[in-house]
């Protein structure tokens, strides 16, 4: 591989243009090459980026010599067969979340990029975040004490999508978020949606997640709410600690006020006592960083080295599985559904690798020679 990785993105909407500037903002990347189907969407590429070259045909692009990666930032039901086809032409891929819309299709996609020894990485960009991450460290370091319950807020008037509903293209965010601080994934799951703008799809929902030791999450998403809000809140026995993205200069408070039981106390009606404590708010000085460059720098890495990503693939099948699992509730009229362990292919299908169970995907994807 050259000094530089070079980069092929396909789709060159708001998320795909951002993409582009990021990768060639990095001097370790080049961007190379820019797909889409919609040749109004290169125009702009190509006043912003001249020397990259535009093509609509995304085989040409994964043609071009010098592609190492290709960023998959396309409509989400099409992740699966654009992914696939990138990691088929022997490409490193970063797909945009969700990873897939069905958790069978990212584990084909997972086991593709495992079979082929290729980086496999889904930008959930919000793990990235440092007040994210920040938190993490709390969590981690023992300092929240014992997680009680978390919850999220992600509401804003549109954009609508014509791809997913809103709990998808939102909730899922917060799904990463969750399953990244607590380190686990959740065992199951209630969903409500409305469709209040008469839409085909649910443009505003409320989800819980069950998660092991009794740890509850909730999350609220809207694509109807004039309340902009992108707020993430974790409330544990030593301290609460609220993320607000929209606010940059407290972007993370910390409340150091709690309740917490008196374990050797018990009263003559046999209730447990609470101890209640009463301290300062505090705002810890976050590094300014980029959420998506800091991702990007990841992918960059973990090509060049070999490492496994942060937001590897077992994480982005988790998410998919979770938010599948949202939809099976939603249909239900929000009845509780257990999550299934993530399935595993059987032995002999992974010693064969990508050749041995490579007819069981799409053969249309495999039209790229590697």
């Amino acid at each position: 591989m050259d000094e530089q990785v070079g980069i092929a993105v396909l789709g060159c909407g708001n998320w795909g243009m951002n993409y582009i500037r990021t990768f060639s903002e990095l001097s370790e990347s080049r961007v190379l090459v820019a797909c889409d189907k919609n040749p109004n969407g290169l125009h702009e590429v190509g006043e912003r980026f001249p020397g990259v070259i535009l093509t609509t045909d995304f085989e040409h692009a994964l043609s071009v010599t010098g592609v190492d990666a290709v960023v998959v930032c396309t409509e989400a039901t099409n992740h699966f067969r654009n992914g696939l086809r990138a990691l088929a032409a022997g490409k490193h891929a970063l797909i945009e979340m969700p990873m897939a819309t069905t958790s069978s299709h990212a584990e084909d996609m997972r086991l593709t990029a495992d079979a082929l020894d290729l980086t496999l990485m889904v930008g959930h960009t919000s793990v990235y975040n440092p007040g994210i991450q920040k938190i993490g460290e709390y969590i981690q370091n023992g300092e929240v004490g014992q997680v009680y319950y978390l919850y999220a807020t992600r509401t804003n008037l549109g954009p609508i999508r014509n791809d997913v509903n809103a709990l998808w293209d939102l909730a899922s965010h917060d799904v990463a978020i969750f399953n990244h601080l607590l380190n686990n994934v959740p065992e199951w799951v209630t969903a409500v949606g409305v469709r209040a703008l008469g839409n085909r799809r649910e443009d505003a929902g409320f989800i819980s997640l069950g998660y092991p030791g009794g740890v509850v999450g909730h999350i609220h998403v809207s694509w109807a709410d004039p309340n902009r809000a992108s707020e993430v809140v974790v409330v544990g026995s030593e301290k609460r600690i609220a993320f607000d993205d929209l606010n940059p200069l407290e972007q993370v408070r910390i409340f150091q006020k709690s309740v917490s039981p008196l374990d050797e106390e018990v009263s003559t009606c046999g209730e447990f006592r609470f101890l209640l404590r009463d301290g300062d708010i505090v705002s810890p000085r976050i590094e300014g960083s980029d959420p998506l460059k800091s991702q990007c720098s990841h992918f960059l890495e973990c090509v060049s080295k070999g490492t496994r990503p942060l937001t590897s693939g077992v994480e982005g099948q988790q998410v998919v599985q979770v938010m599948e699992v949202v939809t099976n509730s939603l249909k239900r009229g929000g009845a509780p559904v257990k999550i299934s362990p993530a399935r595993e292919r059987n032995g002999h299908q992974r010693q064969n690798g990508y050749r041995g169970w490579k007819r069981q995907l799409p053969n249309d994807v495999f039209s790229v020679n590697r």
